[in-house]
């Protein structure tokens, strides 16, 4: 059951990171969240999908 869960999960981030990463901006706020999470495993995921949304909402305030 436990790998039907992850792979449920895994799943799910492909398809929602295929449709969010559409420019450059995007991809780099991927990228970086990615490597922060990977290099420091101390951050709390929250923190983080917090500072990324708000770096996407200063990108692209005014862009619709």
């Amino acid at each position: 059951m436990t790998a039907a869960a992850v792979g449920a999960i895994a799943g799910a981030a492909v398809i929602l990171g295929k449709r969010s990463l559409v420019d450059i901006p995007t991809l780099m706020i991927g990228l970086i969240t990615f490597g922060v999470l990977v290099k420091l495993r101390k951050v709390p995921e929250p923190v983080l999908i917090l500072i990324a949304g708000v770096i996407g909402l200063l990108l692209h305030h005014g862009n619709p």
